[in-house]
């Protein structure tokens, strides 16, 4: 595995580490400890109920694994109660769906449909700079893997603003270039601001190689990471966000501190911000 995508893993796996164990300051009994889900695994096995609340792991054959009717009184506890977005009618829609006896829906690990989002540190040119990295699991021999996929930095939108109609029909090359051993290609390569235009008009800019150009060439380094969040669009027509709370209350650790009812071409959308080779 290369180096630098190993780097990030572990910069990730350490920062859930610290958020996991930064647990000092409760002042409750340990029902507490015990009843926060403390790592996203867990999160994802109790959302499953694969693990119960005190984090006995279910054989297959125990009558709780998977239980739809003790899934429905736990995830209620695994959302953030104190958003307004994660609670109501719309939290109570969403663990009917997903814990409906005909049909019910588990998350699934190795699923690429969910993506990390990593916020971070970098010293950009000399000055300190917010970027966000966008992860997702990729198969590997017979494992999986974190990588990167995508980059979000304010300085690349700007270097490649939206386009409207009208500038994507006044910069172009004639049909007729070619006759004239493409002479007009000296107007094009001269005006950078606009030197994009020429491209096909299905051209996306690639953030992730720009950020590895610049960080192969020293422009941009590595400081520090600040926070880490989870993002899933695993099940059908719902999308919900996973955030840790650090709270001295029964509900901390990871949990849902967003919810969405999507439609599903609304949500492949919105994953082709976290995913640069999504179709």
């Amino acid at each position: 595995m290369n180096r630098y995508f190993l780097l990030i893993i572990i910069s990730v796996g350490i920062a859930n580490m610290v958020n996991s164990q930064s647990l000092g300051n409760y002042t409750t009994d340990e029902t507490t400890l015990y009843a926060m889900n403390k790592q996203v695994g867990q999160f994802v096995k109790r959302f499953n109920m694969e693990e119960d609340s005190f984090g006995k792991p279910l054989l297959t054959d125990d009558k709780s694994y998977r239980s739809n009717d003790m899934r429905r009184k736990l995830l209620p506890g695994m959302f953030d109660g104190y958003n307004p977005r994660t609670s109501g009618n719309l939290k109570k829609y969403f663990i009917a769906d997903v814990t409906n006896d005909e049909n019910p829906t588990h998350l699934n690990f190795l699923d690429p449909d969910w993506y990390a989002e990593v916020a971070a540190t970098f010293e950009v040119n000399g000055k300190k700079e917010n970027i966000i990295l966008f992860l997702t699991l990729e198969e590997e021999n017979l494992g999986s893997k974190w990588i990167m996929s995508n980059v979000y930095f304010k300085n690349f939108n700007r270097i490649f603003p939206e386009t409207d109609s009208i500038e994507q029909t006044t910069y172009f090359l004639h049909p007729q270039s070619h006759e004239l051993d493409f002479m007009n290609l000296k107007k094009a390569l001269t005006n950078q601001e606009y030197i994009e235009l020429y491209a096909s008009s299905n051209y996306k800019p690639d953030y992730l190689t720009l950020f590895f150009y610049m960080m192969k060439t020293n422009q941009m380094k590595f400081v520090s990471i600040e926070s880490v969040k989870f993002h899933f669009f695993q099940i059908n027509n719902w999308y919900f966000e996973l955030s840790f709370f650090n709270r001295d209350d029964m509900n901390s650790g990871w949990l849902i501190s967003n919810l969405v009812y999507l439609k599903e071409e609304e949500k492949q959308e919105l994953i082709r911000t976290y995913r640069l080779c999504a179709n």
